[in-house]
């Protein structure tokens, strides 16, 4: 077994390792800035002391809401140094209830925010009764109950020198089974639970994470995710400082403005890896073929030749090339150079490849992303795991796969009566290692149902791969299973993923079945692109629509890849986006099934109904206004 280090521990190994390295990279007043290994430690230790003169003591619980930046990173330093347990919080969360819940649930005694999120603190705080005090990240003008974090700095520096050793102390009493971070799951269903993460289950996850993946020292990562996020907290900020790496991440002074600088952040920078969700790598890739479409005919048939051949090259990646296929591999260098270098130049020109999680990763997209020569590998995990159970990578990789599982850890595939089910054979996903989380907090009955003699059950379906047992395959939630009129179940994510990345006037798409005499699909249409290909024609746009969902019936172009009994019926074309701000998305930019199905309940009804099965029904025309 490992060392069974903290993150303290670890924070101060990888700073002595790597001392002046580069760790954080912020652009501040446009000029980008860079802070050092050694910088972050220390700059973490000021706070923790700050923390301390505020009164903060061992294994309390202190809520931050910021978005990614290094100061999210330090504050974190600051709150684990201390010795207390840090409560991150989405910075997309916009309900009052769902931010003052997580606050009050936690049992925290301070709150951290930013100058984006202070307005979202300052309207629940009258309900948050054990707040002490509001510390704002940013210098804004504060209100009663706030003090700058800039304030908490300088009473660190005042306590470290009145109080030599006394930090260091604080840091030495910490153990590795103690908690280092409640987070919470998005409560898409009832109230969030909060998952109990140690010390322990951090280091231990990063240590497993190399197992799959490897990142050399010196490379850089661009944070797009928010921070708060199993994912990018893990595979992001940890994993990269035990690489000697480092985190840079996108500026703006709002969400929009954020999204909007993703793009020529990366032509500044010029990162080598990054993390992402399908909904992002989506947006990507419609935005390749929109900027390859605007430089004419000629441009985007060589493109599209050029995929093909990369594509029917790489085939699923483990069995790329062959000898019947390297009179292609000639033809992928030169259109690599005269197409997709440029593509890649768009993306800061030195991507070696990206991860994806959060969801499925549709395998047209991972096709895709490896043809132009920038890899979008899927992983899997969740939080409850800390969160990281298999990652494809670099060199190791199936198509369809979530790749190989993480070691020294334990997976198996269980039946419904929690039966071990051999290689092949779909199933719930079980796993067992040092980064199963201890539990939810003050939830003793939901950890009791999750973690049975050490084993948590995931909620996932997946199966173990017959031909090489290192590769764990996931097929979907259990909870997201359609059941037909005559009780068989269905798990619709892969029709899903796969029909919002073939189709270009679809941009997201929900199957629905719950024991009816047919499946409906819900569907979120492309209205630049309809109206572009059939302007003034809402009829012709319908069809449209229809052709792309047919093409999965027999006869059409992707024909025998889901089940015909599955397809859909009946389309509901839904009349606004799925978004965060209608909370039909979640923080990590994934569509919430059971939002989306009660906000549109009554296009749900009528599909059913003989006009609304129909395609060209009014409600499916007003739509498309």
């Amino acid at each position: 077994m490992s060392e069974r280090i903290t993150i303290i521990d670890f924070v101060n190994r990888y700073a002595d390792k790597y001392q002046n390295d580069t760790f954080l990279r912020e652009k501040v007043d446009g000029v980008w800035t860079e802070t050092s290994f050694i910088k972050t430690r220390d700059e973490g230790k000021i706070l923790a002391a700050g923390f301390m003169a505020l009164g903060l003591g061992k294994g309390d619980k202190v809520s931050l809401i910021a978005e990614a930046r290094p100061a999210w990173v330090i504050t974190e330093l600051g709150i684990l140094f201390a010795g207390a347990v840090n409560v991150p919080l989405s910075y997309k969360l916009e309900s009052d209830y769902d931010l003052s819940f997580r606050i009050n649930h936690s049992d925290s005694r301070f709150v951290v925010a930013s100058e984006m999120e202070i307005e979202k603190v300052r309207r629940v705080i009258g309900k948050c009764p054990a707040i002490e005090k509001v510390i704002v990240m940013d210098d804004i003008e504060l209100q009663e109950g706030e003090i700058a974090l800039s304030e908490i700095r300088a009473m660190g520096v005042k306590f470290m020198e009145e109080h030599p050793g006394e930090v260091e102390a604080r840091m030495a009493s910490v153990g590795p089974d103690d908690y280092a971070n409640i987070s919470y799951t998005s409560g898409t269903t009832a109230d969030p639970k909060g998952i109990l993460l140690t010390h322990r289950n951090y280091t231990a996850n990063v240590e497993q994470g190399a197992s799959v993946i490897n990142i050399g020292r010196g490379e850089i990562m661009l944070i797009i995710l928010p921070m708060d996020h199993c994912f990018a907290h893990v595979a992001g900020f940890y994993t990269m400082m035990s690489y000697g790496g480092s985190i840079a991440t996108v500026p703006g002074k709002t969400p929009t403005a954020q999204l909007r600088n993703i793009i020529p952040t990366m032509q500044e920078i010029h990162p080598n890896v990054m993390l992402t969700v399908p909904a992002i790598s989506r947006t990507f890739k419609k935005a390749i073929e929109s900027g390859i479409k605007k430089k004419g005919k000629t441009t985007e048939k060589l493109y599209n030749f050029a995929l093909k051949n990369a594509i029917a090259y790489n085939k699923e990646y483990y069995n790329r090339g062959g000898l019947l296929q390297c009179w292609r591999k000639p033809l992928m260098a030169l259109f690599d150079k005269l197409i997709f270098s440029k593509v890649r130049e768009t993306f800061g020109g030195k991507m070696r490849f990206c991860v994806g999680g959060g969801a499925l990763l549709d395998i047209e997209l991972q096709r895709y992303f490896c043809a132009i020569g920038m890899p979008t590998f899927q992983g899997y995990g969740l939080s409850e795991a800390t969160p990281i159970i298999c990652s494809n990578a670099p060199g190791h990789a199936r198509f369809g796969s979530s790749g190989r599982i993480v070691r020294p850890m334990e997976c198996i595939i269980c039946d419904d009566e929690g039966k071990v089910l051999p290689n092949g054979e779909t199933g719930e996903i079980v796993v067992k290692g040092e980064n199963v989380m201890a539990g939810y907090w003050k939830n003793p009955e939901a950890t009791a149902q999750t973690i049975v003699d050490g084993w948590l059950h995931t909620g996932d379906r997946g199966y173990i791969c017959k031909e090489d047992p290192d590769y764990l395959y996931v097929t979907g939630r259990f909870k997201s299973l359609l059941i037909s009129s005559d009780g068989e179940k269905y798990s619709p994510e892969g029709y899903e993923d796969n029909l919002a990345v073939v189709s270009k006037y679809i941009d997201n798409v929900i199957l629905h079945n719950n024991q009816s005499p047919y499946t409906i699909v819900l569907v979120v249409p492309n209205k630049d692109a309809l109206r572009a290909a059939a302007p003034d024609n809402k009829e012709a746009q319908l069809a449209l629509i229809q052709k792309d969902i047919d093409s999965y019936r027999k006869g059409g172009a992707h024909a025998g890849q889901f089940p015909e009994k599955w397809l859909p019926a009946a389309v509901v074309v839904c009349e606004e986006p799925w978004s965060e701000a209608n909370g039909l998305v979640n923080s990590t930019a994934k569509v919430v099934r059971g939002k989306v199905e009660k906000y549109f309940e009554k296009r749900i009804e009528y599909a059913y109904t003989p006009e609304g099965k129909q395609l060209v029904n009014p409600q499916n025309l007003k739509a498309l206004d």
